[in-house]
């Protein structure tokens, strides 16, 4: 028998090793089961972040919507309290003079159908006389002494404050008391000593 040298030439020796590597290379680029399954469960998480910063933003947004329109007539209500402090001192002038019994009628209902379209809106009055002293709710405007009530007792509202659904939109300005002085001074110099 005669033996056939089979030797493939050069160049297509080599293009085949060159194939066989670049074959190695990618079956190594491509990830295996592992990896995928991993890349998988990072881009489901991804998608759940997004979602959730979705849903976020969507009732941020909603609040910020609804709290707008609770409180766009803010301006215009904190206006109208102007009114209804005339007409209260209205209605206080005239009790004291009874020649106009027919106008103080007129005023008293009008002042009770602003007090109606301020309660349709949410505005409220602040509660005042016999309180304690709330700086967030009243604007302390002189003290008096008194034994009556505590210090810090809200003894007389001036003016009337109000509420915007529970926001404040007008301090009530109030009389507030304080501890009544008895001590003399003589007595003072001995506690002194």
């Amino acid at each position: 028998m005669v033996k056939k040298n089979k030797k493939e030439p050069k160049a297509v020796k080599d293009s085949k090793e060159d194939l066989e590597a670049k074959e190695e290379k990618e079956v190594k680029k491509e990830p295996g089961t592992h990896e995928l399954k991993a890349l998988v469960e990072a881009e489901k998480d991804r998608a759940l972040r997004l979602s959730a910063e979705f849903d976020n933003y969507k009732k941020r947004t909603s609040k910020e919507i609804q709290d707008f329109k609770r409180f766009a007539n803010e301006t215009l209500l904190k206006q109208l309290l102007t009114v209804v402090d005339n007409l209260e001192r209205a209605i206080d002038i005239s009790e004291e003079n009874t020649d106009n019994k027919g106008l103080l009628d007129g005023v008293k209902m009008t002042h009770k159908e602003m007090l109606r379209i301020f309660e349709s809106f949410e505005v409220k009055p602040v509660k005042s006389e016999g309180e304690v002293f709330d700086p967030n709710f009243h604007q302390a405007v002189t003290q008096e002494e008194s034994d009556d009530c505590p210090e810090n007792t809200v003894l007389k509202e001036l003016q009337k404050g109000y509420t915007l659904h529970g926001r404040l939109i007008r301090a009530s300005m109030v009389m507030v008391s304080k501890k009544k002085v008895t001590e003399n001074k003589n007595e003072q110099k001995e506690k002194i000593k």
